[in-house]
């Protein structure tokens, strides 16, 4: 495996050889990028209840497949794949929601939101509503919505956000802080003062 500076670079040169069809780098690409997956899948099933049908491994397997399935996606670099990665799974979750119709039978999907967005309580909240929260603040402010996906299931830093979106890390400060507020008005249906 190529070294620590080599592996986004390397990352990139994959996902460009799957796009272009190539099977055998789509495997070497897996091993490659699974630890950060998991990662990023282990923070989506974080607040699923734990007889959840999926796991985490399943769901870096699903979101991985839609990835680089018949139609791959064009990837600028490993931090789009990343963030892509984290649509993705975010999309399986609620595919999944929907098709087993887990609320309308009484079962909670619940996503710990704690102090980024509830301030010092852990608020947990239902997936599906969070992720049409989510719909709404992209629909309404389409880079506030990017910041607050990448920070709250990509598990990106400031600075790492601000490289994937090609902005200042001080407008990533912002937007989250902005984000965050929307979002606690939205899912609280209370003001978002005192939000750190």
């Amino acid at each position: 495996m190529p070294g620590d500076d080599t592996l986004p670079q390397t990352v990139t040169r994959l996902l460009d050889e799957v796009r272009r069809g190539d099977q055998l780098a789509a495997e070497q690409l897996l091993p490659m990028v699974y630890a950060e997956l998991r990662a990023i899948a282990e923070k989506h099933m974080r607040g699923e209840h734990p007889d959840h049908t999926l796991q985490p491994t399943a769901l870096v397997h699903e979101a991985y497949l839609r990835l680089v399935g018949a139609e791959p996606i064009v990837f600028e670099d490993r931090i789009h794949f990343l963030r892509t990665a984290s649509q993705t799974m975010r999309r399986v979750l609620v595919d999944h929601a929907r098709g087993r119709n887990r609320l309308k039978r009484g079962g909670t999907i619940n996503l710990p939101l704690n102090e980024s967005i509830a301030g010092a309580n852990d608020h947990v909240v239902e997936l599906l509503i969070v992720d049409d929260a989510l719909t709404q603040l992209s629909a309404a402010e389409p880079r506030w919505g990017q910041v607050a996906e990448l920070r709250l299931f990509g598990g990106l830093e400031v600075p790492e956000i601000a490289a994937a979106l090609g902005i200042s890390a001080a407008t990533v400060k912002r937007d989250w802080q902005f984000a965050k507020a929307w979002l606690a008005q939205v899912l609280t249906d209370e003001p978002a003062d005192g939000l750190a």
